[in-house]
């Protein structure tokens, strides 16, 4: 189990997670920040980006903030931060 700093950017132009820059990962989404959209579409995105199903996620702290803590399931903190660095900063 590992923990992942998120920003998230609501009402973008489009759906993005990346860069991953100085242990935040920012990720954009079009859905407003209402009855969870924005953070429904941010969690299915971030498990897009590290490759593991949205049932391993679950947002651990500022669910009603912009900048998120996401706790990931069944990696480690070794294996989370290789995955980020693929995902690399734009």
């Amino acid at each position: 189990m590992a923990d992942l700093e998120v920003a998230v950017v609501p009402r973008a132009r489009q759906n993005a997670a990346g860069p991953f820059v100085d242990g935040v990962l920012r990720v954009r989404v079009t859905r407003p920040p209402t009855d969870g959209e924005a953070n429904r579409v941010a969690l299915r995105l971030v498990a897009e980006a590290l490759h593991v199903a949205p049932s391993r996620l679950a947002i651990v702290a500022g669910e009603r903030a912009r900048r998120k803590w996401i706790r990931v399931s069944g990696i480690d903190g070794e294996e989370l931060g290789r995955r980020l660095r693929a995902i690399g900063a734009d």
